[in-house]
């Protein structure tokens, strides 16, 4: 039996090629996408069936907050639950982001219900205010060798923008090889003038992304408590590792202090996906990460982390790939081709 460590991603990985997963993949689930969409129904929102089964994919609607969110925990947790625990020994659940919100259901620490309520109730928070934006830049070239001067140099220019007058620009996201930037519009395009354009694609704005993780969002953080009670947290089933590199271990983690980390530190501060790789890895040296769907663009962010963190001598992507092709450290559900490997 392997031990894996899942990985739940995070927002934009549900686009137009993922259209129709949770019919396609998970038509055994029916159920439980059924409870989840009365949940939509009394707060007025579109039903994850239609959504999921529209002719057409929609970059104005399927990947606005309220929407995206529900779509891709509803994947994520599917996708979970149909991991063969026959022959795979989940050791600990992490996530991107909102993929924090999955890793808590994943994790047991919210039951599927209080999961979907907090991932939905979040979304919809986040759409309502759109305070801020985000982009996306690179600090490795596309062989993903580590250039930590360089990594250096982007915050250090993030900082001296960040201070200016009437510009917000911070760390938003700490992304394997890549850096995931929050700010206001002043901040955000400082930055875009600063830097030069690199792999075709960088620097990225993201769509009908907010500011998330800063101060920007504190006052959605805010509301998120006044909707969210402690009492939909428990205890995990398994450790969970936060966006801070910090573990929670089942039987020994505070409810209350799972509910304010979730809806305080990881929505108003930096989120350190690489770190929370980085000691998934060590502490508990799974044979394998499993990221779940939908999309399989997270992948390249764990093998990024992985090969920062100098895991089993990685050092590059071509060190990487050699390694898949002998012995897979990362299987992507969002793959058909190596979804099988986690489901059996």
């Amino acid at each position: 039996m392997k031990t894996a460590v899942v990985v739940c991603p995070g927002r934009g990985v549900y686009n137009k090629t993922e259209l129709g997963y949770l019919a396609r993949h998970h038509a055994g689930r029916a159920a439980l996408f059924a409870g989840f969409d009365e949940e939509r129904r009394r707060l007025g929102q579109e039903t994850l069936a239609d959504l999921d089964g529209a002719k057409t994919y929609s970059v104005a609607r399927h990947t606005r907050g309220d929407n995206a969110s529900a779509l891709i925990f509803s994947a994520t947790l599917a996708d979970f639950m149909a991991i063969d625990r026959g022959e795979i020994q989940i050791v600990a659940v992490t996530g991107n982001s909102m993929g924090w919100y999955s890793a808590l259901a994943c994790a047991g620490a919210l039951s599927p219900e209080a999961g979907f309520k907090v991932a939905n109730t979040m979304g919809a928070l986040m759409q309502e205010s759109l305070i801020g934006g985000q982009l996306i830049y690179p600090f490795v070239g596309e062989d993903w060798v580590p250039d930590m001067a360089r990594k250096a140099e982007l915050l250090a220019l993030t900082a001296e923008i960040g201070a200016r007058p009437g510009h917000v620009l911070t760390l938003s996201i700490d992304l394997g090889g890549m850096l995931v930037l929050a700010g206001d519009e002043a901040g955000l395009s400082a930055f875009e003038a600063a830097v030069p354009p690199v792999q075709g694609r960088f620097p990225m704005r993201l769509s009908n992304h907010a500011g998330f993780h800063s101060h920007l969002q504190a006052p959605v953080a805010e509301k998120g408590r006044a909707a969210l009670p402690a009492s939909l947290f428990g205890q995990p089933a398994v450790p969970l590792v936060d966006g801070r590199g910090a573990v929670w271990q089942p039987g020994a983690t505070d409810p209350a202090a799972l509910w304010d980390y979730t809806l305080g530190h990881q929505i108003t501060e930096t989120y350190d996906f690489t770190k929370a790789i980085e000691n998934a890895a060590r502490e508990f040296a799974p044979d394998i990460f499993i990221v779940t769907g939908p999309g399989a663009t997270l992948g390249g962010a764990i093998a990024q982390s992985l090969i920062l963190s100098g895991w089993r001598g990685l050092g590059s992507k071509a060190d990487f790939q050699a390694r898949q092709a002998t012995a897979p450290l990362l299987i992507s559900m969002g793959m058909e081709e190596q979804r099988v490997e986690a489901t059996g």
